[in-house]
């Protein structure tokens, strides 16, 4: 009763200078970085999985043949 409440602060900021369309171009432009990366990696690492499973599987066949 006789300590104050903490409360959230209120900010009431309007910025200076805001361009409606410059925002929505860097919201376009990161939105289709985004998907090539994401797309791009995705492929690498499938080749990469793809790859060691090959070397594996061709490593368990000559131990099992009796060839290493």
């Amino acid at each position: 009763m006789l300590m104050k409440k903490p409360r959230h602060r209120v900010f009431d900021y309007t910025p200076r200078f805001y361009k409606q369309e410059r925002d929505e171009l860097n919201k376009k432009r990161k939105r289709i970085k985004f998907n090539s990366v994401r797309k791009y990696q995705r492929r690498k690492k499938s080749t990469v999985i793809w790859f060691v499973l090959i070397i594996l599987i061709l490593y368990i066949y000559l131990k099992l043949s009796g060839g290493i």
